[in-house]
């Protein structure tokens, strides 16, 4: 999830843990890790563009309702924070806890 947002400026610390808050937790309640990142990807004008990022991580079932929720976050972070798309990938794992 890029944190630089259109126009300047960052998703800031207090900004980032509301929407985790008030976003994500509620969608998945029984855990998750968030790592601080750097990343780039190349722009629809064809420019690369460079920025920090959190890489957000959730061991779940392989389900619709999961499926769901994924989409539902990477959208609500498009939307508050003005995105033009967020990562989401899925992988096979065994994990117990």
């Amino acid at each position: 999830m890029g944190l630089s947002l259109p126009g300047g400026g960052e998703v800031d610390g207090p900004a980032w843990q509301d929407f985790l808050d008030h976003e994500v937790t509620p969608l998945f309640p029984d855990g998750l890790t968030v790592f601080d990142a750097y990343g780039q990807w190349r722009g629809p004008d064809g420019r690369e563009v460079r920025e920090r990022s959190k890489v957000l991580t959730i061991i779940l079932p392989a389900d619709t309702r999961s499926a769901a929720s994924l989409t539902a976050i990477a959208q609500a972070y498009k939307t508050r924070f003005h995105q033009q798309s967020v990562g989401i990938v899925t992988t096979p794992s065994c994990a117990a806890f």
